[in-house]
């Protein structure tokens, strides 16, 4: 069985609590389709990059970043009571492309099924 990090364990905190704080606290129109993908911490626990997603609307990944830089005090104040960490991580808010990627390759494997006419599926 893996043993986990401490920052590892901080870490699917922060995602947890910023999560709840969306969902419950953050009024701002351009992070109401946002979804918290990942936190990664630095060793020494001084920087959290925080990872999200959006799904499609008004809003682009650059309009959730300026939200985010926005409630940025609010979200660090909420976690720092939630947390009790001696240090709170300077965070950094990241739009996770991951899932935009893998859209992209499902996208051509369909157009490649399609171009052909036939489906492929294994043998059995």
């Amino acid at each position: 069985m893996k043993s986990y990090t401490r920052s590892e364990r901080v870490a699917g905190e922060i995602q947890r609590v910023i999560s709840e704080i969306l969902r419950k606290d953050i009024s701002d129109p351009r992070l109401n389709r946002v979804v918290i993908s990942g936190v990664k911490m630095s060793k020494d626990m001084r920087n959290a990059r925080i990872y999200f997603t959006l799904s499609p609307g008004r809003y682009t990944s650059e309009d959730a970043v300026e939200g985010f830089n926005r409630a940025v005090g609010y979200i660090k104040r909420t976690l720092a009571g939630q947390l009790g960490l001696r240090y709170m991580p300077e965070l950094r808010f990241f739009y996770d492309e991951s899932f935009d990627y893998g859209s992209r390759i499902d996208q051509v494997l369909k157009s490649i099924d399609t171009a052909d006419g036939s489906s492929h599926t294994p043998p059995e």
